[in-house]
């Protein structure tokens, strides 16, 4: 399965497996070891980041397109589903957490989100718990808002009332 040789363009919204949502402020060519390679120039601004990905390289490293909004649906959906806790040991849970917040996928984004989500009269979370829900949030926000074409607020809130409508 090739595609075509550059799959995303400047001014794209991508979604790069580590860091979340970023845009592709460029594409450069730059001289490595003798090798001429193009790069993906990308721009965090949130995390006042920039990141540069050789293009073909993109898609092996997980670099993907802006999730449809089918897949969005698909997470809203996921957030409304009862927690999944399993009765592993918080150290072996919390590694799964950080996986699937890093694998990019909306879906398991989501899942981490729902798993995670505390309500008011709930226990308290340990700070490591937080941690996790508050970055699979923030990926979470980040990608529906660039999918909607809102603003993150408005995303947030989305989510918000979802995982508060769960809970009744």
């Amino acid at each position: 399965m090739t595609k075509k040789k550059n799959e995303f363009s400047p001014n794209e919204f991508v979604v790069y497996p580590a860091h979340g949502v970023g845009q592709i402020v460029s594409i450069e060519k730059q001289e490595v070891a003798g090798f001429e390679l193009e790069l993906f120039v990308i721009s965090f601004e949130k995390d006042k980041m920039t990141l540069r990905v050789p293009t073909n390289k993109a898609t092996d490293v997980g670099m993907r397109s802006l999730s449809s909004p089918d897949i969005v649906a698909h997470a809203m959906k996921t957030l409304k589903g009862k927690a999944k806790v399993k009765k592993a040991m918080w150290s072996r849970r919390a590694q799964e957490y950080e996986q699937k917040i890093n694998s990019g996928d909306l879906i398991a984004i989501a899942e981490v989100v729902r798993d995670l989500h505390r309500a008011d009269d709930q226990r308290e979370q340990s700070y490591s718990e937080r941690q996790l829900y508050e970055a699979a949030l923030e990926r979470l926000t980040r990608e529906i808002a660039a999918v909607g074409g809102n603003d993150e607020q408005a995303a947030a809130k989305e989510i918000d009332s979802v995982l508060m409508g769960r809970a009744a």
